[in-house]
């Protein structure tokens, strides 16, 4: 059986989060306080932690180095942490604080399993869905005026 935790003060973040990873064989443990996570991984010795970005005074990134540090002095087992993101510029935060995977929020079930899984496999899952669809350029270096990023550029024939 394995374990996931799941912090959010947001009830209906964490409902969102176990109705698509709770199964049969997971344990689910919820915490509504970023304060309560380090107590809960010692208690529960879970498999990930699933942690909301925004959270009270101790939201994903402040939980995630917290855990990070307790492990460097081995007070704690690694787990794999997952930050649920509110915006991409945020992944910058996930990264800085040596989090496994991360979303970005509205979430989908299935990048949401997808990652779970990644995870409980020891793996890593960084959300690509929201990077910035890439501007063509025209022959002369500048992008068109008009163009629709990805779409392509209108000639004066047309």
């Amino acid at each position: 059986m394995r374990t996931i935790l799941v912090a959010s003060d947001a009830p209906s973040v964490r409902a969102e989060v176990v109705a698509v990873v709770g199964e049969p064989d997971t344990e689910i443990v919820e915490i509504d306080s970023g304060q309560a996570v380090v107590a809960a991984v010692d208690e529960y010795e879970p498999d990930l932690v699933i942690v909301d970005l925004q959270m009270g005074s101790m939201g994903a990134m402040a939980v995630c180095s917290e855990l990070r540090l307790e492990e460097s002095i081995d007070n704690l087992p690694h787990v794999a942490v997952l930050m649920l993101l509110d915006r991409r510029p945020d992944v910058f935060l996930a990264k800085r604080s040596g989090a496994e995977g991360w979303l970005v929020k509205p979430l989908d079930p299935i990048r949401l399993r997808r990652a779970t899984q990644a995870l409980v496999d020891g793996g890593t899952y960084h959300d690509e869905s929201f990077q910035p669809v890439p501007v063509r350029i025209g022959p002369d270096g500048d992008t068109p005026a008009g163009a629709v990023a990805g779409a392509p550029a209108a000639s004066a024939h047309d």
